[in-house]
């Protein structure tokens, strides 16, 4: 099954800078960043090293730039979220926003499930998880029962799981991904009413 029939293939700019994302993606996805050379990414997209210089110089600033754009909807919703009232509505909405940004971003997601190591030992890591504590606390109630704090944490994680734990799973990809926000909608309810 192709990227796009998945589901899962990130919007095509058609422009060098956008091919040399998604080839480099899938390369380190097939062989892991470490075995990933700049050579072999030139290679695939047919151009010359000096070509695939022009653009980035190290295979982390292939990352980087993959991690900024994913990032990108990311900040935005996190500061739409931290100007918003902290009602459940606030709450389905940042996770309805959420799940479509991680569609969007399914095959980095994967990348970074897969390579922790390597996103740990890089500058992103750090970065991702301070949008991360952000989120968490959009979606949590301080002052709430533990329980409801952690249900609200695990609305969230929900959405990250549901990218790993259902790719093997018989299905269409949309229902899937509705499946996902629904019980993440399920369980910050729950944490609302309780």
């Amino acid at each position: 099954m192709s990227s796009s029939a998945s589901g899962t293939s990130r919007p095509r700019r058609g422009d060098t800078r956008q091919r040399i994302q998604d080839v480099a993606l899938e390369l380190f996805a097939e062989h892991g960043y470490e075995k990933t050379s700049l050579r072999e990414i030139a290679e695939q997209l047919d151009v010359t090293k000096a070509a695939l210089y022009y653009h980035f110089k190290t295979k982390e600033d292939i990352l980087i730039s993959l991690f900024e754009d994913l990032t990108r909807p990311m900040d935005e919703l996190i500061e739409w979220g931290e100007n918003q009232p902290r009602t459940l509505d606030t709450k389905k909405e940042l996770l309805t926003r959420y799940s479509a940004a991680l569609n969007n971003a399914g095959p980095l997601f994967r990348f970074m499930q897969e390579n922790q190591a390597t996103v740990r030992d890089l500058s992103i890591g750090n970065s991702f998880k301070e949008r991360m504590f952000r989120m968490m606390a959009l979606m949590r109630t301080p002052d709430g029962p533990l329980i409801n704090q952690v249900r609200c944490m695990s609305a969230l994680f929900t959405m990250h799981a549901g990218l790993f734990a259902l790719k093997d799973v018989e299905g269409d990809f949309e229902d899937k991904q509705k499946a996902v926000l629904e019980v993440a909608i399920e369980l910050i309810t729950q944490a609302d009413s309780a």
